[in-house]
């Protein structure tokens, strides 16, 4: 199992990223989670095998046709207790 904790930033919010970050998440089967953070950026966690995160963070490069991304910074999360399914979220704040 492998975490990682990515920022993506960008034209990121409003253009349907989280959600379908979801999707690709869950056809990857990999678990965790997008939230939108006040600075515009959306922030993803994302567990699942070595390969289908580094399916998901390359990816996150593109996000869904309305995205425009202008980097994704990405580092190791920890693997305790990750969540059973993906989920999204309004902010990273609550």
């Amino acid at each position: 199992m492998s975490c990682r904790r990515c920022i993506v930033t960008g034209r990121v919010q409003g253009v349907f990223f989280r959600e379908s970050t979801r999707r690709k998440a869950m056809e990857l089967e990999i678990t965790g989670w997008a939230l939108n953070r006040p600075d515009g950026s959306v922030e993803v966690v994302a567990c699942g095998t070595e390969a289908a995160v580094e399916a998901l963070v390359e990816w996150l490069w593109t996000g869904p046709p309305l995205a425009q991304v202008a980097h994704v910074a990405c580092e190791p999360a920890p693997e305790t207790a990750p969540p059973a399914t993906f989920t999204t979220g309004w902010s990273a704040d609550s």
